[in-house]
């Protein structure tokens, strides 16, 4: 049987399960409504109290994005089938931008409209597909005689201006807030420790864990608050424990990991008296490393069944990202072309040596190019590095030191602001390399992957990519691989937007750039 430890209670005797499982009895429970309450388990969701600032952001934030997508669709229509001498075209952009959130509101794009989950390309796609064939039975309703080739034609730049807004959307805006979830997890203490270290370890989700539920009496190594246990065994209990561990730390999820001592039919008991309890419950798998938006669930027989749909390798995702990286780099050069310029004048004029330092790395395919950079180090950098492989600072193959003496002084103002790497424009141009993408390796440090690391280049290596926002030089080895792999199984167009908004962010902060 479970039990629930209440903060901030006199009481100093073991209760549950201490040793040996003992159940409360009447006798044992604290008094007064206050604690008694959390014993119990709520039956009704608690409104928590939001600060008023965030009551109001929530407020506008509807509307606001209702009046964006009927002016990105209607304005564009309007001025389309105005241009092409098409009757009624304001009353027609009107009825098309009504439909196309009345479509929207219908399939549930704007329920509790979560930031940080946006609908996804395919299903702004879907949404759009079905608004022609709305209006397509609209007009043989009434009659319209607007021409269907135009028409198709002026609703297009709304779905573009859709998808675009969706990728807006989804960019780390800076003081952007994320919408926290409070998370009390459940599961066995092994289970319990990997989902608190993990979720601990990056911010870069809405997940918060505010205390845990482990299920036996194994200690916990981590730190973290213990409302109570599960018993080993499945008990009647154990629904109102976890309500009581979340009424008392404000937990608004329970995230369950199963494991032998939670078997299938006990989670199935657990998740009905967690929803009738009014508690939300998410379930980890051990799918780890797979973004959400390539599991497609289904059911066959009573079974649920998770579809994983394969990396990107191919497909017009691809001919986009290929198109956007010559398009970019060719504009970046363009652009920039002054700054490359007092850049290179600077090197040559900082220490002995060319502007430029060559160097070969490895790409797609493990096949090698030649890599260019604006030189950071002095000429004999190279032959002066096995004197200094005992300072190395990064655990593998790669070579790093905070503290580098081969660095001059023009070159540590270029790393830390990432201008030395302004010249790999030239790579992506060529095709080389890409805008975003894992780090190029060099060629030694690829003679010592093992099978892991090499699908690192199965994807052209980038100008910037995950291991650049999340910490650089700072990551360990494993750390890099780790983002470098995610990154290769689970890239999108969204995903190369957002890494470029968020290196701006990282440039300007500087942190692990040596």
């Amino acid at each position: 049987m479970g039990h629930v430890e209440l903060p901030d209670s006199d009481r100093s005797e073991p209760v549950g399960l201490a040793g040996a499982p003992r159940p409360r009895t009447v006798s044992h429970r604290p008094r007064g409504k206050a604690l008694d309450d959390p014993w119990r388990a709520p039956t009704v969701q608690r409104e928590r109290s939001e600060p008023v600032a965030a009551k109001r952001r929530a407020g506008w934030r509807l509307p606001a994005v209702i009046g964006a997508e009927l002016l990105c669709l209607g304005l564009p229509a309007w001025l389309v089938l105005l241009a092409g001498g098409q009757p009624r075209a304001a009353v027609a952009a009107a009825v098309a931008a009504l439909v196309w959130s009345g479509v929207r509101a219908a399939r549930g794009r704007y329920a509790d409209l979560p930031p940080d989950d946006p609908p996804g390309v395919l299903s702004t796609a879907g949404d759009w597909l079905l608004l022609v064939g709305v209006l397509a039975v609209l007009r043989t309703m009434t009659g319209d005689a607007v021409d269907p080739a135009t028409a198709a034609v002026a609703l297009l730049p709304g779905l573009l201006a859709g998808v675009a807004a969706l990728g807006v959307r989804r960019l780390p805006w800076p003081g952007r807030r994320r919408t926290v979830r409070r998370v009390l997890v459940v599961g066995e203490a092994s289970k319990v420790e990997r989902a608190v270290r993990v979720l601990g370890s990056r911010a870069d989700h809405p997940y918060q864990v505010v205390a845990a539920i482990p299920v036996g009496t194994a200690p916990l190594e981590c730190e973290v608050q213990v409302p109570g246990r599960l018993a080993p065994a499945p008990a009647d209990d154990d629904a109102s424990t976890v309500l009581g561990g979340a009424f008392a730390h404000d937990a608004d999820l329970a995230l369950v990991v199963p494991g032998p001592q939670l078997s299938e039919d006990r989670l199935h008991r657990l998740s009905r008296g967690l929803h009738d309890g009014g508690l939300a419950l998410s379930v980890l798998t051990e799918l780890s490393g797979i973004a959400a938006g390539r599991v497609r669930p289904a059911a066959a027989a009573g079974l649920t069944l998770l579809h994983i749909a394969p990396p990107l390798r191919g497909g017009p995702q691809m001919a986009v990202k290929a198109a956007v990286d010559r398009i970019g780099a060719a504009l970046g050069l363009l652009v920039l072309a002054p700054l490359l310029l007092l850049i290179g004048a600077a090197v040559r004029l900082g220490s002995r040596g060319p502007a430029f330092h060559r160097q070969i790395r490895h790409g797609r395919h493990n096949r090698p190019f030649t890599m260019w950079k604006f030189r950071t180090m002095v000429v004999d950098a190279e032959s002066r590095k096995q004197q200094l492989t005992a300072a190395n600072e990064n655990d593998g193959p790669m070579f790093k030191m905070r503290r580098d003496p081969r660095v001059t002084g023009i070159g540590r103002l270029l790393r830390r602001t990432s201008l030395d790497e302004l010249p790999q424009l030239l790579n992506v141009l060529r095709g080389d390399m890409s805008l975003v993408g894992p780090r190029p390796p060099l060629p030694e440090e690829v003679s010592r992957y093992d099978e892991r690391e090499l699908r690192r280049l199965a994807v052209r290596p980038g100008l910037t990519g995950l291991w650049q926002v999340s910490g650089r030089s700072d990551l360990s080895w494993q750390e890099t691989v780790s983002l470098d792999l995610w990154y290769v199984d689970n890239w999108s167009v969204l995903t190369d937007m957002g890494l470029m908004a968020r290196t701006l962010r990282a440039v300007a902060d500087g942190r692990g750039a040596y």
